[in-house]
Order: C-alpha cells, then structure tokens, then sequence
C-alpha cells in the first residue's frame, strides 16, 4: 500500500465508487450502505423529463471553456443540455472563486431541481413521474440499490419541505503550495457529528420553497431539535399501541457474523405485511438484537418488536419513518405480531441527554427553499 495526498475527486478515479466511500466514511464517521451515480447524458435526460428546471443569475453566464451558458440574466428554466453546463462550468467570466463558485450553482440548482421533483406537478403525475424515473434507472450506476428502493425514496418525498435540505461546504484552511486546500479537521468534525446527531443545520426551517418565495422579506425559522429525556441510559416503559404491518418500513442489518441472516429475517417480515427495505450488513456486531426507532414513530417500532420476541427497544434520532432491526445472537425467528390496534408493553432505552454540537460560524450554506438570485 502507498500513501499519498491528492485531491478528494482523484479517490473515485483511483479506485471508483467503493474507494470514494471508504475516503468519505473514513473522514466524516458517516455510516454509507448505498451508492448512485448518475452520468452527464443521464442528468440532461432527468431535466428533460422534469420539463426543465428554474434557474435565476444575476447576469449572463458565460465560460472561459463551454462558451455562453446563460444568454441573459434573470430568473429562467433550462433544459438538460444547458443545465449539465450550468452546474459543470468552472471558469465563468463574471466569478472570481473558482471552484467555489462552481459548488455554489450546483447546491443551488439542486436544490430548484428537488423544488421540482416534490411538487405537486410532479408528484402528482404519474406519467411525468415515471418518465423521470425511467431516465435515471436507464442512466445511472448503483450499488446495494434496487428500482423498488427508488420507488420507495420518490415515496418518501411526498411529505419532504425543501426548507429541511440544507447543503453545507466542508470548511476548509488556507491553500498550500500545491495549491491545495486542506480541510479544518476540528470543525469538519464538528459539522458531520452534527449530521450524525440529527442536529439542526444552519437555516434549516419549516417552510417550503413557495413559502419563502412568496415572502421574500420573512426570514426563515430555523427548527430546534427536541432534545431527548436526561439521564443517562434512561430507561422507560410505555404502553404503545401497534398498528398494521402495511403502514411501516422495516430495514433489517445483520449484526452477526452468519450470512444471510438479515435475509431471512426481512423474507418472514414480508410475509407478515410489512414493508421490507433491502437488508444489509451492520458495520458492528450487537449482543442482542435491538429496534431502533425515532421519536414519533412508537406505534411502528412496537409492532416489529412485538414480532422480535424479548428484543431490545432504543429510541435514537435521524432514521425518520423507518424502523431499522439489527439482528444479534439471539435472533431465530420473526413472529406474527399483535393485530393492529393492540396494547403492547414496551420498554424503550433511551441515548444520553447531549446539547447540540456547536458548528463554526463561517459555514457556507445553501438552503433548498430559498429562491434567492445569486
């Protein structure tokens, strides 16, 4: 093995997708089990298939390299030929930043193009929807990823603010030499353990792009996350009622070393009823088999383990609607859980009380509702 330093982007052309994620998992603590990728005639197909997506500049764009971009300044919708120029130009007449500058048109057209992929127009038509999906499918590279998990992340969208996506530059120190622009470790950090914690992010808010669109001058809400009970590996039993298995999403990881066993446990979920992710493997081995679920989702969380026998209940933050299961030892077999709108008793531990993790102040953020010009 040869250690070296180079640039971030260099990981995927040394050693494609699995380097790249092993790089990104080794720096931010992220834990990653599913890879996309989609090329550039892909990305100009999904425009298409969207009917363009709005940009808005405050001048012309025109590039050292791919010549004019934007004919005109002003708010704009672009087609996919235009849109793959937008977000890969890098030698603009009118920036000074560089790269910088680069980041910032495509955190910005990202998030017009999620505006888009969440709206009714969209959502709502099932035609236009599938044409999109089909464009990415025929035009992206996957791993650990099926069309049915697709299916299931547009599902997921539905109820999706543009104001909770928020994009973040990685902080990063003064340009060596090379040129180079080594990260602030202490403050990178920082920011992804706030990831991890499901803390808020900078302008993160609840309302959604036409919301601040149509009130430019309303400052946005920043959400405050509730924090969990104090005391430290506290531990609560409470009386939850289930519901039916149709209306939950279980993700099944093995945390053991026999093979197949997340497999086997998601085949019997199935045949219960429930929604069944594609299992994967726990990156660590647990004692016992544990429910993970977030705050809200109870009735869902005690309904898979109803059908775990005696497993273990821990309540944690970030994994939204879905109810993850990481098999342990101890796992035989699922049960038949409780019909819908029975009493179970469950008893539920809960993490250590922790205030947010405090970020540095010079982030540089991007919030999907904001439609601002740039």
């Amino acid at each position: 093995m040869v250690y070296t330093e180079t640039k971030l982007n260099s990981a995927f052309s040394f050693g494609g997708p699995k380097c790249l994620v092993k790089v990104i998992q080794k720096l931010s603590g992220l834990s990653i089990n599913r890879f996309i990728a989609i090329d550039f005639v892909g990305f100009a197909r999904m425009v298409e298939a969207l009917g363009g997506v709005e940009v808005c500049s405050t001048t012309a764009l025109r590039d050292y390299e791919l010549g004019t971009v934007l004919e005109h300044a002003g708010r704009q919708i672009i087609d996919g030929p235009t849109a793959l120029n937008y977000v890969r130009a890098r030698q603009v007449t009118t920036e000074s930043n560089g790269d910088y500058g680069r980041i910032k048109r495509q955190q910005l057209f990202l998030s017009s193009l999620l505006r888009s992929l969440i709206s009714e127009d969209t959502l709502m038509n099932l035609n236009k929807l599938n044409n999109v999906v089909n464009m990415f499918i025929g035009n992206s590279y996957v791993d650990n990823v099926k069309t049915k998990d697709l299916v299931q992340l547009g599902q997921s969208l539905q109820h999706m603010a543009a104001g909770h996506v928020t994009f973040v530059t990685v902080p990063t120190g003064v340009t060596d030499q090379n040129g180079d622009e080594p990260p602030r470790t202490a403050d990178m950090k920082a920011l992804f353990a706030a990831i991890i914690n499901d803390d808020p992010l900078p302008l993160e808010n609840d309302h959604n792009a036409q919301t601040l669109g149509n009130s430019p001058t309303t400052a946005p809400t920043t959400t405050k996350k509730t924090p969990p009970p104090n005391g430290t590996g506290e531990v609560q039993r409470e009386q939850v009622i289930t519901t039916s298995p149709q209306e939950i999403t279980v993700q099944v990881s093995n945390g053991t070393s026999t093979a197949g066993l997340a497999t086997t446990a998601a085949n019997q979920l199935k045949r219960n009823g429930f929604n069944v992710m594609t299992p994967d493997d726990y990156p660590s081995s647990l004692k016992a088999t544990t429910v993970f679920f977030s705050p809200g989702n109870e009735q869902a969380a005690a309904t898979v383990a109803a059908a775990f026998g005696n497993s273990k209940v821990e309540r944690v933050t970030g994994i939204g609607h879905v109810v993850q299961v990481v098999l342990g030892p101890d796992f035989s077999s699922v049960t038949t859980p409780p019909p819908s709108g029975s009493s179970v008793s469950m008893q539920i531990n809960r993490n250590s009380s922790t205030p947010p993790t405090k970020l540095p102040e010079d982030l540089t953020v991007t919030n999907a509702a904001d439609t601002t010009c740039e």
